[in-house]
């Protein structure tokens, strides 16, 4: 689950489900298959991955995860 206006209504959002602070993940939350069907009743969208990247970097608030090369 993401935001695409800001972190502050995602975290909010999140806390009205119910949802843990330890459950957001640099830019998004997994929300548990039992809180999905109370998400949309509480007006999220479900959209596809690729519309939700889209959605996120037009907010500009895609988190990527920094890469980190693997020594051998």
């Amino acid at each position: 689950m993401v935001s695409d206006v800001s972190y502050e209504e995602l975290h909010l959002f999140a806390a009205d489900l119910g949802m843990p602070p330890r459950a957001f993940e640099r830019d998004h939350y997994d929300v548990p298959s039992e809180l999905y069907e109370a998400a949309l009743l509480q007006g999220a969208v479900a959209v596809g991955c690729q519309e939700l990247l889209l959605r996120l970097t037009r907010a500009g608030l895609r988190c990527r995860k920094e890469y980190s090369p693997r020594l051998r």
